[in-house]
């Protein structure tokens, strides 16, 4: 995706931090870079995820740092408490990475790929490719032993933590404490990709001290012998109260400015992707002087998941669950080239291959429909 950026057309990448926000009437004119840089721009759109004055946790080991040993952006936070943004502080986490090669899968549950791949997109008819399989296994009574015998020192409850984590991936030390009836908790093994050796471990995001958690990972069936390659933690970061931007993610009083992601107070990959999608459709109208799109919450996940936002705000980080939509049963994966391909065709983002087979596939439903409103069930007659 990067080599797909540095080769699309009126597109200029610049690799920095940005420190600072240029506003001028209400207005975003401008930004400041670390290295001292100024660009001069009429919308933004701020993707920042956990990196602001993020704070890695480790039992009780912690520094200033964003995921993947990347650097935090604190200059940035600071300069949008100035601009009267609210900020408040949440915090999730991550598991260990372990070793492929160490990993003895016999001891665990195959979790195959499905049989028949059905494409996310209208425009692929199959998908031809081998399925990398995931594998289950669970916690023991020893894992449980080791976490509580050493919950002292977990900054999950020696008050090291400050931040607000989410409720619906909680880390298994509080899930060993929360839940004391279970005798078990569900992990799933999952490769990261294709070209490396790193398994996730589901289920075991945790916060714990880096002995502490070689201890409970071997007591794991198929972990015996796990080779730690990235060690699970905790992080800590800044993100923005989303009630204070418009159902277009601009910002209320900064015309220009608008937010993506974490920094709305949101957890999971496909909660940011959703935002950032909306976020720079909508700046790149804002600088047309063309009119947002706005998705209902009728029209799409992605509308419900930005009205709650900022209509409702988040007191944690917020997930993307189907019991929040009222429309659930229209919202369906079989019918989003119905909802939502005129409105991509309108702002620019469908190609016209795309556009006509769509008005095709339409064309054909109406057909059928038709054809079945001509229909009459006639009764048996005994």
């Amino acid at each position: 995706m990067k080599h797909v950026l540095e080769t699309q057309e009126n597109l200029t990448l610049k690799q920095d931090e940005v420190v600072a926000l240029d506003v001028k009437d209400n207005k975003i004119v401008g930004l400041k870079t670390k290295n001292g840089a100024y660009f001069e721009c009429k919308t933004v759109v701020i993707t920042s995820g956990t990196y602001l004055k993020s704070r890695i946790i480790i039992g009780d080991v912690s520094y200033n740092g964003g995921p993947n040993g990347l650097f935090p952006a604190n200059e940035l936070s600071d300069s949008l408490k100035e601009l009267g943004i609210s900020l408040r502080r949440f915090k999730t986490g991550t598991p260990a990475r372990i070793n492929r090669r160490s990993i003895d899968f016999s001891k665990m549950t195959i979790q195959p790929g499905d049989e028949r791949v059905i494409p996310f997109s209208f425009m692929s008819d199959n998908i031809e490719r081998v399925q990398i399989p995931c594998y289950l296994t669970y916690t023991t009574e020893e894992t449980h032993k080791i976490i509580k015998e050493n919950i002292h020192r977990s900054p999950l409850f020696t008050g090291d933590i400050e931040g607000v984590g989410p409720r619906y991936c909680p880390s298994i030390e509080d899930k060993i404490v929360k839940f004391p009836d279970k005798e078990r908790h569900q992990i799933f093994v999952e490769p990261e990709g294709e070209n490396t050796e790193e398994m996730y471990i589901q289920g075991m995001s945790s916060s714990m001290p880096e002995d502490v958690q070689i201890k409970f990972y071997r007591s794991i069936p198929g972990l015996e012998n796990a080779e730690i390659m990235r060690t699970a933690y905790a992080i800590e970061y800044d993100c923005i109260d989303p009630q204070q931007l418009k159902l277009s993610l601009e910002l209320k009083f900064i015309e220009g400015l608008f937010f993506a992601g974490q920094i709305n107070g949101t957890s999971g990959y496909e909660e940011a992707a959703a935002q950032g999608i909306i976020a720079g459709i909508n700046a790149a109208l804002k600088v047309k002087n063309k009119e947002p799109l706005i998705l209902d919450r009728s029209d799409a996940y992605i509308g419900v998941l930005i009205d709650d936002l900022v209509t409702k705000g988040t007191n944690e980080p917020y997930r993307m669950m189907t019991s929040r939509a009222e429309y659930r049963l229209l919202l369906r994966q079989d019918n989003a080239d119905l909802r939502l391909t005129e409105k991509g065709y309108n702002v620019g983002l469908v190609t016209e291959e795309r556009y006509q087979r769509y008005l095709k596939r339409k064309r054909l439903l109406r057909r059928k429909f038709k054809e079945l409103k001509r229909l009459r069930c006639l009764q048996a007659k005994k």
